[in-house]
């Protein structure tokens, strides 16, 4: 009788021993599964960090300059200053009625001519960012040597205020009619490589106390009524 309480209690405790191993596994196996979840997570995580860095990451455009914000035209002992935003109607106004007088002036070796283009009116292109990526565009053509050329052709076609814009696809074609081409240009501008160097540029504009556009300065001054006339008159008092 006794034989027969120790056989049944060992099976017993033989049972009590495969159900504790099998729970142990168990947990073991879920423990894992956590750990490896959690790896994954952390990992895609840290993925989409990076990914949030390299996006927003400022590449500033080796042709720029005055703390790489603006493109230089001519070497004139006279620096004017053009801050400009592509889609700013009084921007197009003034390069319609002075910027021929500055770009001759920097073309004889009076001036240097420094073109700022900011974004400060990206509200008025219905969510595209019009003034950023234009802004950005221009900067992957000074990357090409070839700022003026996209500069112009950007102002001859620019949009109107509470449109979309120019669409990036157009952009692109502006600029293979000045002779703007290859990938390097086109992925620049489809990829918005210089899109953050934009936003930064417009926040020193910002951090300079200017508000609006454009925004011209002769010799460090500012122009309060710029126009063709008080353009030349201040460069002249510079220069003499």
């Amino acid at each position: 009788m006794s034989k027969g309480k120790d056989r049944a209690a060992k099976a017993r405790q033989i049972v009590a021993d495969q159900r504790a191993a099998e729970r142990r596994r168990t947990v073991t196996l879920w423990t894992s599964v956590a750990v490896v979840l959690a790896l994954f997570i952390a990992g895609l995580i840290g993925y989409t960090a990076l990914s949030g860095q390299d996006a927003g990451k400022v590449v500033t455009p080796a042709a720029a300059v005055d703390e790489g914000t603006a493109f230089a035209v001519g070497t004139g002992p006279v620096v004017v200053d053009v801050y400009e935003d592509f889609m700013c109607p009084a921007c197009g106004n003034f390069e319609t009625a002075s910027a021929p007088t500055l770009k001759q002036l920097a073309d004889s070796g009076k001036i240097t001519l420094r073109f700022h283009p900011v974004a400060i009116l990206d509200r008025f292109s219905n969510g595209t960012e019009y003034s950023t990526r234009a802004a950005a565009a221009s900067a992957a053509a000074a990357e090409a040597g070839r700022f003026t050329e996209l500069h112009d052709v950007l102002y001859a076609n620019r949009p109107e205020e509470n449109s979309d814009g120019l669409s990036n696809a157009k952009i692109i074609e502006l600029a293979a009619s000045v002779g703007i081409t290859g990938d390097t240009f086109t992925n620049a501008v489809n990829e918005g490589t210089y899109k953050a160097w934009a936003t930064q540029a417009t926040e020193t504009f910002t951090k300079r106390n200017f508000t609006g556009t454009p925004t011209i300065l002769v010799a460090g001054q500012q122009i309060e009524n710029p126009t063709t006339e008080a353009l030349t008159q201040a460069i002249d008092k510079a220069a003499g």
